[in-house]
């Protein structure tokens, strides 16, 4: 038993820097939504334990069920401190070996970042080129990390409320992709003329209407997506063609309605997985808009954290457990 623990990965943020992280991940998330689409991804919906006064632990599992099934758990808090560990577990679903530990918040990012590049893949543009991203934060930086492994982009324009923010953000990903960050001092301005358009706010209120938009777009929206509060104008879902999204079953369990409750759009939610397997039609000319709502799949984060725990690329020596 001791010799099995000592082999086990114990990885922290610091680990995982770098720019291979994100083709493995959008890979791997590749297979998994195809696995989705044929009923091999364990993923069910979270699991929260109340603290009162406190806050939550929430639960998420996930698993996959192919030539290497694994299994695994994410838990992170809701608690107010300051400091927030999320942990993610992965075992081998048939050796039941604990594989490793992932400890820290930079794999959610990770993971939904691979999600939103896995929907660029998807349903932009294959000749996309311009992206116009509307916020500086975390998401951000890996939204736009994403679209540029799966799309040879020229440029890149950012608008967020903090003009530092976004001048800091504009500097450091322009270094860390090789490609031109332009920022700007208007959300319209940033979406001028964009092929893409990632908005990863957490505006309550809309920050890009479909007036906004050029034809032929896709857009990604990450930040607030229920009744009570949503970053994107209702009107970009009326002339999309095509709406998508990681989790339909996710989208309707909300405390809050989804944002496009009543609207008309609702009932034409597509699964991404659907589209990536070819059950569910996506773009089908340049001219149409698409649309993608991420809400982050439960149990995607076991499959990202296996393909990086698993890659031979990768130095990822970490402490033993």
């Amino acid at each position: 038993m001791s010799g099995r623990c000592a082999m086990t990965k114990i990885l922290r943020d610091e680990d995982l820097v770098g720019g291979a992280l994100m083709p493995i991940a959008i890979d791997a998330l590749e297979a998994a939504f195809l696995a989705r689409a044929s009923n091999r991804l364990i993923s069910p919906p979270r699991h929260h334990v109340s603290f009162p006064g406190r806050g939550d632990l929430v639960f998420t599992v996930g698993g996959l069920i192919d030539e290497t099934p694994i299994a695994g758990f994410r838990v992170y808090d809701t608690f107010n401190g300051a400091e927030h560990t999320q942990i993610v577990a992965v075992w081998s679903a048939d050796s039941a070996r604990l594989e490793g530990v992932i400890l820290g918040e930079r794999l959610g990012s990770l993971r939904t970042g691979a999600i939103g590049g896995l929907a660029v893949r998807h349903l932009s543009a294959p000749d996309a080129r311009n992206v116009g991203i509307i916020g500086s934060g975390a998401q951000a930086r890996t939204q736009l990390a994403a679209a540029a492994a799966v799309r040879n982009l020229d440029r890149a324009r950012v608008y967020s409320r903090d003009e530092t923010n976004r001048k800091v953000f504009a500097k450091e990903m322009q270094h860390a992709l090789g490609l031109d960050v332009e920022p700007v001092n208007s959300a319209s301005k940033a979406v001028d003329d964009a092929d893409i358009v990632i908005c990863a706010t957490t505006s309550q209120t809309p920050v890009v209407q479909s007036g906004d938009l050029k034809p032929g777009v896709h857009v990604n929206t990450v930040g607030p997506k229920t009744l009570q509060g949503y970053e994107l104008g209702l009107d970009v879902a009326d002339v999309a063609a095509v709406i998508a999204t990681d989790s339909p079953e996710q989208a309707r369990g909300y405390a809050s309605p989804f944002f496009l409750t009543g609207s008309g759009n609702n009932d034409r939610i597509a699964d991404l997985a659907d589209i990536i397997a070819g059950k569910a039609p996506g773009r089908r000319s340049s001219e149409e808009i698409t649309l993608f709502c991420s809400v982050g799949l439960a149990g995607t984060e076991v499959v990202v954290a296996s393909a990086i725990l698993r890659s031979p690329a990768l130095d990822l020596r970490g402490p033993s457990g």
